[in-house]
């Protein structure tokens, strides 16, 4: 049976800034000016709301059409159903067809320009031999275009997979989050400065591309565990706000324990 969990932790921050300013677009931009002094010891916490099952649960069957999704309902995963989305050769694939024969981590990006994702994808491919010893795929999909996708790719250079969904429609068939509010919070902000000390960078330039602005720059994302069986999903983190990322330990203990 599902179980439901709600962690709550604390920010933690030692930092100090002199005549700094944030200025935010909807994807989450930003510029410093003056002078910026922080400290290495930043911790950046957030809320994280999950459901799990135990791992039993996904492997208690292997057939192409599985169990059926212990947290999601059944509308949820009928819309699954008709999902399409393509790989960087510009593949048509049925999204389930990404877990229908074997357990995968589904990484959904904010969009393809995001820094935020970008590290959601660093620390996800930090972990991908233990997910190689368990047989767990590792897959990125962005709401975007293929072009877009390869660019993503080329630039992070992402150990794992990588699909495009143009129509951003695993995005409402899993009802992941979305809105201004849920974009332009303290925490993603601290966390963009964050980023920023460690080197990553945001591509502005997909960034500003018109179906990025216009729909991708306000959609939250999310992980799931999903498979084998393709309505067999185990585990799922949905975004509350940009850049919520799970811990990498529920990830795993979702995956491979």
């Amino acid at each position: 049976m599902a179980s439901t969990t709600l962690l709550s932790n604390p920010l933690h921050l030692n930092n100090s800034a002199n005549h700094s300013s944030l200025h935010f677009s909807p994807t989450l931009s930003f510029k410093l000016n003056q002078n910026l002094r922080y400290s290495k010891n930043v911790k950046l916490s957030s809320n994280t709301y999950h459901a799990t099952t135990p791992s039993a649960a996904s492997s208690s069957s292997s057939s192409s059409s599985g169990v059926e999704s212990p947290v999601l309902g059944e509308d949820a995963t009928s819309s699954l159903d008709s999902v399409k989305v393509f790989d960087l050769d510009g593949k048509e694939v049925p999204i389930s067809d990404l877990w229908k024969d074997r357990k995968a981590v589904v990484a959904f990006a904010r969009h393809f320009g995001c820094v935020l994702c970008r590290k959601r994808a660093d620390y996800l491919a930090s972990k991908k031999d233990i997910m190689d010893a368990s047989g767990v795929a590792l897959v990125l999909i962005g709401p975007g275009n293929i072009e877009q996708a390869r660019t993503f790719a080329e630039q992070t250079k992402f150990e794992g997979e990588i699909y495009a969904d143009p129509n951003h429609s695993s995005y409402e068939a899993l009802n992941f989050v979305s809105g201004i509010l849920t974009t332009f919070t303290p925490k993603a902000g601290l966390k963009i400065i964050q980023l920023y000390m460690e080197g990553y960078r945001q591509d502005w330039k997909l960034s500003f591309e018109k179906d990025t602005v216009a729909r991708g720059g306000w959609k939250q994302g999310g992980i799931i565990v999903a498979g084998p069986g393709k309505n067999n999903i185990s585990y799922i983190h949905k975004d509350k706000e940009a850049g919520d990322d799970p811990e990498i330990e529920e990830i795993l203990a979702a995956c491979c324990s």
